[in-house]
Formats: structure tokens, C-alpha cells, sequence
């Protein structure tokens, strides 16, 4: 596969998932949720019903949803915050569901906190470490480059587990609920579209680990 390819392919990927993801949250952040709750409050009583204590949620950031494991909180935009929405309350359950995993010592949570800081470094130098082998013809630099761009393979592929359940939680949270059919039936739509974003990357990545592997090779 040329270089030029798997640009391409990488892209395709990439922006087929964008694109997904983004009709799935619009469609249902317009349908409004027979819970007549908000998201904010959709997270606080999940986390009760978990028995999960001692998190904070608070509004952050619009299209930042995150749960933060060095504070222990969950930080939900405002159209996920304060809205009452299909699109919030399942986007507010999965990121209870990473609280529930940190509470509850999941082991792929583990496993990921452990190498983010491996992970991030060498997605920042990686290239520079492959381009320097390149230039002064040391085979030994582009094996280390292809050993750390491993490593951020590594990172994303144990992600995917780590999302997997999290929305899984979600929904079988909902279901307790009593929730009308078609609310849950969107509520797994907009995380299946979450979740196919991680898999695009980690897809995207693994094809660029292959294509090093094989110009190593030659």
C-alpha cells in the first residue's frame, strides 16, 4: 500500500465516522426525553443508583463530555448539561458509566491510565524520531519510532473496551428505567456513534502501523 493510499484511506475513515456521529447527535438532541429530566440530573442519579459517591458534575465546555478520573467528576456541555434530550441523557449515562469504572476498579481502565502517559508522549515523538532516522539513514531511530507509534496503537485499541462498556452501562442503566422503546433504541444509536469514532481511529492507526512494519521491511 503507498503512502499517498493510506492518506486517503485514513481519511475516508475518519471523516465517514465524523459524519455519522454528527447525525446522530443532531437527530436527538431534537427529540426530547419522556424522563423530563436534564442531562446534569439524568448523571447525579445514575451515580446513585450505582451507589457511586463523591463525584461532581459540572457544566464544562460544549462538545467536551468527559469524565475525569484525576478529579473524580464529569464534566458535561451545556446542551448535555441542561438539556432535557435524548442525545443528553444517553451522552450524560456513558460518562457516569466511566465513573462506575473508576469506582469500581475496571481493569481496561486501569490498563489505559497506565499507558497514557507512554501513550501521549510518544504520539508527540514518534515522527520526529522516524523522520531523524530517515535523514541521517539509522535504521535503529525508525525502529524506536515504530516501537512508540506501537505503543499509541496499544493506547487506542485498550480504549475501545474501556468506551464499549461504558456505554453499555449506560443503556442497561436506561433500561431499569422503563423508558419508552424508541428512546433507548436512540439512546444506543448516538453511543454506537460515539463508540465507532474510537474504533475509526484505532483502525486508522493500526493501517499506519502496518504500512511502518512493511516500509521497515523494504
Amino acid at each position: 500500500m503507498s503512502y499517498w493510499v493510506l492518506i486517503i484511506v485514513t481519511l475516508a475513515i475518519g471523516l465517514i465516522a465524523s459524519g455519522y456521529v454528527k447525525s446522530q447527535l443532531s437527530k436527538y438532541s431534537k427529540v426530547r426525553s419522556s424522563s423530563g429530566i436534564t442531562g446534569a440530573e439524568a448523571a447525579e442519579r445514575m451515580l446513585l443508583a450505582n451507589g457511586v459517591t463523591g463525584v461532581q458534575v459540572m457544566r464544562g465546555n460544549e462538545g467536551q463530555d468527559h469524565f475525569d478520573l484525576r478529579t473524580n467528576s464529569i464534566a458535561l456541555s451545556p446542551s448535555v448539561y441542561d438539556q432535557c434530550t435524548v442525545t443528553a441523557y444517553a451522552t450524560a449515562c456513558h460518562e457516569v458509566g466511566h465513573a462506575c469504572q473508576f469506582a469500581q476498579g475496571y481493569a481496561p481502565l486501569k490498563w489505559r491510565t497506565a499507558l497514557w502517559p507512554v501513550a501521549n508522549a510518544a504520539s508527540n515523538l514518534w515522527m520526529i524520531v522516524l523522520f531523524a532516522g530517515i535523514f541521517l539513514y539509522m535504521n535503529q531511530l525508525i525502529d524506536v519510532a515504530i516501537i512508540m507509534y506501537a505503543a499509541v496503537v496499544l493506547f487506542q485499541i485498550v480504549t475501545l473496551p474501556v468506551e464499549f462498556n461504558a456505554s453499555h452501562r449506560a443503556i442497561d442503566y436506561m433500561k431499569t428505567l422503563s423508558l419508552p422503546e424508541g428512546e433507548i433504541a436512540g439512546s444506543f444509536s448516538v453511543l454506537r456513534a460515539c463508540a465507532l469514532t474510537y474504533v475509526a481511529a484505532a483502525l486508522a492507526s493500526l493501517l499506519q502501523l502496518v504500512w511502518l512494519l512493511g516500509m521497515r521491511r523494504d
